[in-house]
């Protein structure tokens, strides 16, 4: 009897082991089953051989100055990625020893870890056990974040499993480890990868982070909101010492270097590269926008036939702007505009303009109906009376001022005015043989103002287009530059414009452009006919609509501070209009060039008018409306120009001339309706050419940027146009006027 149980016994053990080998092997099937299935993409469809060659992920574009620098970049992700040889090893060493100490020895998956992690787990100390190549494979092919549900994430991470051994068939270890670190996410500001976090947190390029710099973004990774330096820096530090410690028992740092680095402090530089933020803000816009009409218009498109992406598929675009003259003009602008502001602060005194007339209210209105607040509020059904409540309501918020944003509060319909009264100012600065624009500001601030005025805003050009109508006098109809004419009142085809402080007596039409003379310009335009003018202008590059009137010698007509600057410099290019170009070329991800571009150039006036009219323009300079650029600002190099004053000194500017560069300043409130009560404040002058001093003088102080400040080139085969006109004798005039004479538009606008 004990015999036979014995036997029982044994034959249960037999079937107890047969069983449990049927189970083990049952689920080594369903897992190899499970591993098959997963990989044919029953699951979810899993990268091909073709996505692992071409791993997609949303890189910004980048916009390349003309001498190597980003101004900035068009993003979705701010990512940007980096070779390996352009990380420090710092970072490499950081991430290995913190994120997968065994990551050379492995093959994708490091089980001896996972099942070491798997352990820990169990009894209570969480830990993650994803080699680099597994959060790697997690970055580039996970459409969505990690299930909640238990079932979904072991079939995710089997899926992470597979790809990842794929991934390190494909690629090297340190082509995984470089995709990796361009793929992580910083958290803040937007920073994806290595390169965007190096810039965003210390200002510096990837291949220049210290120990304890990269220790830091590497320790980020754990928890990018949890262990950021600037919400939470006494985790950061803590985080960036364990990661340290973890470079020092790996070898990579020694006990001295340990010990010395992680006493250090962290030492931030923050570097937002926000897209209304940094150099050139208004030109990337423009820029952005033309660009996807050159795509469009060019069907140019990926191999597939699917359009590019600016904001996610890493183009690289080649520009003209200059980041140092960039900067110089932004500075310029900055400098003067404070001053500026004040000056016409004070005009005001404190009163409120919009209480005036039905006119001032109705901008104020229509201000107050393009803002987001009241967009809000009309979308929340509001009526009337209570969006204007609101607007009547103190709030707090932050003001834009030439001295810096400030925090304060104030009634939203008090801010509509405020901006209403805040001068706008616009600058572009061109090479005339070339055609390329260096710099281009088109606004205050593009954070809280928008709209650019350098291209796509019209502004009425006063006497900057007096230069056209001489231009035609003398090219066409064979006039000299010291040809005389009595100085007073005519009338053309039944307009009579006004003058503004008149010199009397005959002036040469070379004294007459210089000190911006109504009359005498009016008298040129009764000779050579507004049809030749408006052809000649439009020419020279001006865009907008001008009509044929007599009344647009004294600029009656709108065009853009990028066209007025492409037409005078014709002028300096000897007569050859060149079209202002900013986007030379635009690179796939891959260095492909998707699109090139060349100015166009046409012959816009004969070469001997084009150097008598920078004579004339010079003049302007020594002798006229512009003369405080010679007293006041000390230049002492040969610089032509023109200044231009509206009706109601609504509008100011100033275009520059040397043999190098062309420069065009706007000045001027959003309306019209607000303008300087004085034309000594409000003229040219006063409001625009000193931006052009102040930026040209940064310009010529660098010798890096080697502008010269030599004369205007003559034409070949000499002068054959007398430009000296002392050589006729004395002038019909006995006025002996030297002060420089101040000069507005004064006119009847019917036409």
């Amino acid at each position: 009897m004990q015999r036979r149980t014995k036997q029982l016994s044994q034959q249960e053990i037999n079937r107890y082991t047969v069983n449990l080998w049927k189970i083990v092997i049952g689920f080594i099937a369903f897992g190899v089953i499970l591993l098959f299935s997963i990989g044919l993409g029953l699951f979810g469809k899993l990268p091909s051989f073709r996505d692992l060659e071409n791993p997609k992920s949303n890189i910004a574009s980048e916009v390349i100055s003309d001498d190597g620098n980003i101004l900035g970049t068009y993003y979705v992700q701010n990512r940007t990625p980096v070779r390996y040889d352009q990380i420090s090893p710092n970072v490499i060493n950081a991430l290995v020893s913190t994120e997968d100490k065994r990551f050379y020895s492995h093959s994708g998956l490091d089980f001896k870890r996972t099942f070491s992690i798997i352990f820990k787990n169990l009894i209570g100390k969480k830990e993650g056990a994803s080699t680099i190549t597994q959060q790697l494979a997690l970055n580039l092919f996970s459409k969505e974040g990690r299930s909640r549900n238990t079932l979904k994430r072991s079939i995710q991470k089997l899926q992470e499993w597979i790809v990842a051994v794929k991934l390190e068939r494909q690629y090297t270890k340190e082509e995984i480890i470089t995709m990796y670190l361009n793929t992580v996410d910083f958290g803040t500001y937007n920073s994806f990868g290595i390169k965007a976090a190096a810039r965003t947190f210390f200002n510096t390029t990837p291949d220049k982070l210290k120990p304890e710099q990269a220790a830091m973004l590497i320790g980020m990774l754990k928890g990018p909101s949890l262990y950021s330096p600037i919400r939470n820096p006494d985790n950061a530090l803590r985080r960036r010492n364990t990661v340290l410690n973890n470079m020092y028992q790996a070898g990579f740092l020694t006990n001295s270097e340990f010990e010395e680095v992680k006493e250090k402090p962290i030492k931030l530089s923050i570097n937002p590269t926000d897209y209304s933020e940094g150099s050139a803000a208004y030109f990337r816009a423009v820029l952005k926008r033309d660009i996807q009409r050159i795509f469009e218009e060019q069907s140019i498109t990926k191999a597939d036939g699917t359009p590019y992406d600016l904001d996610r598929d890493g183009l690289k675009i080649f520009t003209s702007i200059n980041s140092k003259m960039q900067t110089y003009a932004e500075q310029a602008q900055r400098e003067y505009l404070k001053s500026l502001q004040n000056q016409f602060n004070q005009q005001w005194g404190g009163r409120d303009p919009f209480k005036s007339d039905k006119m001032m209210q109705d901008l104020l209105f229509t201000g107050m109906k393009r803002s987001d607040r009241y967009k809000q509020l009309k979308a929340e059904d509001k009526s009337n009376d209570e969006i204007w409540a609101d607007f009547r309501k103190p709030a707090k918020m932050t003001i834009f001022s030439w001295r810096g944003d400030i925090d304060t509060l104030m009634r939203p319909i008090d801010s509509i005015k405020y901006y209403k009264l805040m001068l706008r100012n616009a600058v572009m600065s061109m090479e005339p043989q070339t055609g390329y624009v260096r710099a281009w500001v088109g606004g205050n601030n593009f954070e809280y103002f928008k709209y650019d005025q350098v291209k796509m805003g019209a502004r009425q050009v006063g006497s900057t287009a007096k230069p056209f109508t001489y231009a035609v006098a003398i090219g066409s109809q064979g006039f000299s530059p010291c040809y005389q004419v009595p100085n007073e009142p005519v009338t053309v085809e039944g307009w009579t414009p006004k003058a503004y402080k008149p010199i009397p007596g005959y002036l040469t039409l070379r004294k007459a452009l210089a000190n911006s003379q109504n009359y005498v310009t009016a008298w040129v335009m009764k000779q050579v006919g507004a049809t030749a003018v408006s052809t000649q202008i439009k020419k020279m590059g001006i865009s907008t609509d001008v009509p044929a009137y007599p009344s647009i010698c004294l600029g009656t007509f709108d065009a853009t501070l990028y066209d007025m600057v492409g037409a005078y410099s014709t002028f300096v290019n000897h007569g050859l209009w060149t079209e202002p170009i900013y986007l030379l070329r635009i690179e796939d991800k891959n260095g492909n060039v998707l699109y090139d571009r060349k100015p166009q150039v046409k012959v816009a006036l004969d070469p001997q008018t084009a150097y008598v009219m920078t004579s004339m323009l010079k003049s302007v300079v020594n002798e006229g409306t512009g003369v405080r650029l010679r007293y006041k600002y000390n230049f002492k190099n040969p610089i032509g120009g023109k200044t231009g004053t509206t009706q109601n000194n609504s509008d100011g500017w100033f275009i520059g001339i040397t043999p190098e560069l062309v420069t065009g300043v706007w000045t001027g409130c959003e309306d019209r309706a607000l303008h300087f009560f004085s034309t000594d404040k409000g003229e040219g002058a006063n409001s625009a050419l000193p931006v052009f001093a102040l930026y040209m003088k940064k310009v010529y102080a660098d010798p890096s940027l080697k502008y010269t400040k030599g004369d205007f080139e003559p034409p070949k085969g000499g002068v054959k146009i007398t430009l000296d006109c002392d050589a006729y004798g004395p002038a019909k005039t006995d006025s002996t006027q030297t002060e420089p004479q101040t000069e507005e538009l004064k006119d009847d606008t019917r036409f």
